[in-house]
């Protein structure tokens, strides 16, 4: 994990209030739903790491030779304070739908099928490309 510190700058609660746009719009249904099954779905261990591995690994490419972790994790930090209920859905990719996969099945919305999908190399590889691209699209949301 990028910091010891982000689990409680983004807790699971906040993971679920910016990621229900994306899955509101991905399966257009309405926020609130999208928000419960998120809520549901980050009670999830398996999910809830994969979600800060994505994190971490966009917070790793952000950060430069001049920013520190600490600094970026004080942006995160602030960021959410001053945003998280504001963050906009995310652009569907090939990635981010496979990591919208991995919520539906953490919530028993996708067929079998999709997790024999996500467990082949290609879908390991396309997974941890979309979760870090969601985790891209979040911070760009939540730092500015």
């Amino acid at each position: 994990m990028f910091s010891k510190r982000l689990p409680h700058v983004l807790t699971r609660a906040d993971l679920a209030l910016v990621i229900a746009p994306t899955v509101a719009a991905s399966a257009r249904v309405d926020f609130d739903i999208a928000f419960e099954r998120m809520e549901r779905a980050v009670a999830s261990h398996r999910l809830i790491e994969a979600l800060y591995e994505g994190v971490s690994a966009a917070l790793t490419a952000r950060q430069g030779p001049r920013t520190t972790e600490d600094d970026l994790i004080d942006k995160l930090s602030k960021g959410v304070q001053a945003r998280r209920s504001r963050v906009k859905a995310a652009t569907v990719t090939p990635g981010i739908s496979a990591a919208l996969v991995l919520i539906d099945l953490e919530v028993g919305q996708a067929a079998e099928m999709m997790k024999n999908a996500l467990e082949t190399d290609k879908g390991k590889v396309l997974l941890k490309k979309g979760l870090q691209e969601l985790g891209e699209h979040l911070l760009r949301e939540l730092i500015r």
